[in-house]
């Protein structure tokens, strides 16, 4: 794939860390393929980025700290990171090492990168939600490198915001184990009915992105780079991908304003084959609800291509407009109330008319099977994959770099050749004299030293240009102008695989900067004598009826369409309760409005869900508390965001029982240890700064594609959707029978919660005895006596008047799914599935 890429004109490659990258079931590559692969790379003048693009538990930083001198050997052009905490080290370890945001940190908008500018980042991979017009607002407010992806597949919610494979099944997207539960079969409940879609269950799996045609626009834009993602898919489609946009940006970088329309079209043709869910530009022209996902399949269709017309004796008869050819590889479906498909290769092909077709197929094919109708798609081609092949296979496609050289020589002088690269100089002198030719046949002559000093085939260079000075009449063999070539070549090489050191630490001075940090004690803490409080989040207006008289410290309010703020922030404080106000999850450009609204209402505290929310409140003279979707999962992480000005914070939910004790231990000195506690006594002082979640609905999906107005109404955005989302509840039925409620906040954004809650009752002791005083009960749709209910359950587990089991079977009777544990209390890590 490496090949693939460089030798079809991608300027950079990406690659997974050992063992931390997000890509769990790829392959993970051991140091020396890794050194290998950057000196490959470096020898075209192609960089590598390695991604470090997931969150760091606490235990692991020290195991990455072992392995980091290694990683920071390779000279790799930059680390790729997910994680605050894990920028942090990595800058102290090594200062002068590049750092890119990841896609997973969930820029959408330029508050973010000016909260973190000083972790000196270089580059921002944009959220794949930002449009072509948002990213215009960011472009002109940074001077930082901006990436955005440009094709492949499309993550239905915004990277490092899904927890859908976690509360499924453990596996944790923000840690490379996501289980593809977008492209899952849902059923549609409306209303509690069941919504007959024909056959459309994918209802949150979106088309592939392909930007082709929008790479001018975002040339023009300033956009410094163009990522194109290869997730599980084959040398081919690298090889394909990276050639068509090397093309489509040489074009425009060339001032070809209208380039060969059916050569784009081709190319475009040609990726749908290697591999496609179906093509759409995804969010670059912003939302368009209708065209996103087809509903009608997850996987890999590729190329349409026709239909059936009906059977034949021989086969089938089709209308198809494209050329087919045998051996070509044709996927036959039937949509409807059931979706059937067949798939085969095509023995033979018969041009019947101008665009029907005889198709004949083995004796195993299933050609009765085939309806009248049936759709045809073309999703492999042995014949393209040929010549993708020969892409980076065959020496004489391969790419190579320009080359200057200049020949230098006088009598009885050794003859002196310069070669030139656009970063090296390289001079080398014959071991031999020139003398005067005994033969005029045998002089030098620019032509013959060309022949041999310009003889670069299969080392990576051409030349490009070359200019001679040698005296007439001098004779120099062949065999010594090869070995110079061959020298300078080889000098060449090695200076351009060598990898620039860099000023770094020492690992040992690195541990001692971390176990300092894990040392220090936090201000914003209460102290073990305070008593804990118990913060009740509503999401639903009615809601506030209930709570009058229960024993709760902060409300937070995080209404479906962000209305009813003021009076309800004013109902709040009449009960006697602090009232907070939770922000978006997402913030885009120009979405100020919550964050206006907020700093009018002047709540007792605001819930920030992003980092661009974050610095936007900053100086506000609010009370700022971190929520889960800032990712906090390590020590390192949570002081961060903390020094940002927040008063407490809510850890990352991808944590499981004793990696949140482990966090806890970094925040602080030790404290006191209670029975039940999991261990001898921890947290301490900066522990009781978390604000740790107790009960909710875990918010898995959190995504721009909205299921009500894709299949509820006929509309592409807000304007004219008819906002079905205000009028119907909705619910995705996955595969196993559980139904998951739905919600869409004020811009849009839906969120699917998963159906059935997740209680931390049996942690409440442990979190006590480390210095937790605050926590969190999250409410969705309950009715009174249920919220109650729940409520006062866990108070009284906080004051010791219950106990964890009870707790549990109470919420076990009021749930009406049941409750779980998640993966708080698993000790199973999930392996992952990498491929040998």
């Amino acid at each position: 794939m490496c090949r693939a890429a460089v030798h079809n004109g991608a300027d950079a490659i990406y690659v997974g860390y050992p063992g931390f990258n997000a890509r769990g079931r790829t392959v993970d590559h051991d140091w020396e393929s890794l050194a290998d692969m950057v000196a490959f790379c470096r020898s075209h003048g192609v960089k590598v980025f390695l991604a470090l693009n997931v969150l760091i538990f606490e235990k692991e930083l020290p195991t990455l700290l072992d392995s980091l001198p290694k990683a920071l050997a390779l000279g790799a052009d930059a680390f790729i990171v997910q994680d605050l905490g894990l920028a942090r080290m990595l800058k102290f370890l090594c200062p002068e090492q590049v750092l890119h945001a990841s896609t997973q940190m969930t820029v959408t908008n330029h508050e973010a990168i000016a909260l973190t500018r000083d972790l000196d980042l270089a580059r921002y991979v944009l959220g794949r939600e930002v449009s072509v017009a948002e990213m215009a607002i960011i472009r002109a407010a940074t001077e930082k490198e901006l990436e955005v992806f440009v094709h492949g597949a499309l993550c239905v919610a915004y990277s490092g915001q899904c927890l859908t494979s976690e509360g499924f099944g453990g596996r944790s997207a923000n840690r490379g184990q996501c289980a593809q539960s977008c492209r899952m079969e849902y059923d549609l409940i409306v209303d509690d009915q069941v919504r007959d879609l024909q056959g459309g269950r994918h209802l949150v799996s979106p088309k592939d992105l392909c930007g082709l045609e929008d790479l001018p626009k975002l040339i023009e834009l300033g956009i410094d780079s163009f990522k194109i993602e290869g997730r599980l898919k084959t040398p081919q489609y690298v090889a394909a991908s990276a050639a068509a946009y090397s093309r489509a940006i040489h074009e425009q970088e060339n001032g070809e304003s209208h380039p060969n329309p059916s050569a784009r079209d081709l190319a475009r043709d040609e990726l749908q084959i290697t591999y496609s869910r179906g093509f759409f530009n995804g969010w670059l022209g912003g939302v368009d609800h209708q065209k996103l996902v087809d509903g009608r399949f997850g996987s890999h269709r590729g190329l349409e291509i026709g239909t059936v017309l009906r059977k034949t004796a021989d086969g089938l008869r089709v209308d198809s407009g494209r050329d087919i050819i045998p051996g070509d590889g044709l996927l036959f479906v039937a949509y409807g109330g059931h979706e059937s498909f067949w798939g085969g290769r095509v023995f033979s092909a018969r041009r019947l008319g101008a665009d029907e077709w005889e198709l004949s197929f083995d004796n195993q094919f299933p050609t009765s099977a085939i309806p009248d109708g049936a759709t045809i798609y073309l999703n492999d081609s042995p014949t393209l994959e040929r010549r993708i092949t020969r892409s980076y296979t065959d020496k004489s496609l391969w790419k190579t770099l320009p080359l200057g050289l200049t020949a230098h020589g006088k009598d009885g002088e050794p003859l002196n050749l310069v070669y030139t690269d656009r970063e090296n100089r390289v001079e080398v002198l014959s071991q031999a004299l020139l003398q005067a030719a005994r033969n005029p046949a045998t002089a030098l002559t620019s032509d013959r030293l060309m022949l041999e000093a310009g003889a670069l085939s299969g080392s990576g260079y051409a030349l490009s240009s070359s200019d001679f000075q040698v005296d007439p009449g001098l004779f120099l063999s062949d065999r010594e102008i090869r070995k110079m070539r061959q020298a300078a070549v080889a000098t060449l090489q090695a200076r351009r695989t060598l990898a620039k050191p860099r000023a770094q630490r020492t690992p040992e001075d690195a541990l001692a900067w971390l176990a300092m940090q894990q040392g220090l004690t936090l201000d914003s803490a209460p102290g073990m004598d305070t008593p804990p409080t118990l913060n009740v989040l509503i999401r639903e207006r009615d809601s506030l009826a209930h709570l009058e008289g229960l024993p709760i410290g902060t409300v937070y309010l995080d209404f479906e369409h962000g209305k009813d703020y003021k009076p309800a922030v004013a109902a709040v404080r009449a009960m006697g309760f602090q009232a907070g106000i939770a922000t978006t999850r997402i913030l885009k450009p120009s979405e100020y409005h919550n964050l206006k609204v907020i700093c009018a209402l002047r709540p007792d505290s605001v819930l920030v869900r992003n980092l661009g929310a974050l610095h936007y409140l900053q100086g506000q003279g609010l009370r700022l508390c971190g929520d889960f979707s800032l990712n906090a999962a390590n020590s390192l992480t949570a002081r961060y965001l903390l020094d940002k000005g927040l008063e407490s914070l809510c850890p990352a939910y991808d944590l499981n029982q004793w990696q949140l004790w482990d966090l806890l231990d970094g925040l602080g000195a030790s404290g006191v240890s209670a029975p039940g506690a999991g261990g001898p006594g921890a947290g301490g002082p900066g522990a009781g700064a978390m604000e740790i979640t107790v009960h909710q609905y875990l918010p898995s999906f959190h995504m721009e594609h909205c299921v009500f107005a894709a299949f509820l109404s006929t509309g592409s955005t807000y304007h004219d959707c008819g906002k079905p989302c205000e009028s119907h509840r909705v619910e995705l039925r996955d595969h196993t029978g559980a139904r998951h409620p739905l919600k869409a906040d004020q811009e849009c954004r839906n969120t699917m919660f998963n159906g059935k809650p997740q209680s931390a009752a049996r942690l409440v002791p442990g979190l006590l005895a480390r210095g937790v005083r605050r926590f969190r009960l999250e409410a969705l749709y309950e009715d009174r006596e249920t919220l109650r209910t729940k409520i006062l359950a866990y108070a009284g587990l906080l004051k010791g008047e219950n106990d964890s089991d009870a707790v549990l079977d109470q919420m076990g009777v009021v749930e009406k799914y049941g409750v779980m544990e998640g993966q708080l209390r698993s000790t199973i890590q999930h392996v992952n599935r990498k491929k040998t």
